[in-house]
């Protein structure tokens, strides 16, 4: 039942726990990455993202089955690309489980491995620049 989505719009988080939402599932796990207005001593302004769409995908199918597959739950993950405010979500993980332990792995398995495996790529822009990050690292794209 997974459903993996990589959009441009904003992200309706209530939408997308709804579609996790079945009567045989006693919890539903969130993950929900937003934009912050500070990184690494440094005011921001906004994020981007990009990525290259049909590797992306392809790759948060395989999580989302792999997922689904281990602890016999229901997940959904969208991914916003462009710019993202502050306060603003950019990626969804949902997790629709009949237990709260298997639900809860399977939101931290999703989210974890997306951000290790997605060619999905940020870049932060602040007063003194613009940055590219690359894990924890911010690389000047000016």
């Amino acid at each position: 039942m997974s459903e993996v989505r990589i959009v441009s719009e904003q992200l309706d988080v209530l939408k997308i726990c709804a579609s996790v939402s079945d009567s045989m599932n006693g919890a539903i796990c969130t993950f929900i990455g937003q934009t912050r207005n500070n990184a690494r001593s440094r005011e921001v302004a906004y994020l981007e993202y990009n990525a290259y769409v049909p590797m992306a995908e392809k790759q948060l199918k395989i999580i989302s089955d792999e997922a689904e597959k281990r602890w016999g739950c229901s997940v959904v993950i969208h991914h916003r690309l462009g710019r993202v405010d502050p306060g603003e979500a950019s990626v969804i993980v949902a997790v629709g489980s009949p237990h709260r332990g298997d639900g809860f792995e399977a939101c931290r398995f999703c989210i974890d491995t997306l951000k290790k495996d997605v060619p999905i790529w940020k870049k932060e822009t602040c007063p003194d620049g613009s940055f590219w990050i690359e894990g924890d690292e911010a690389i000047n794209a000016d």
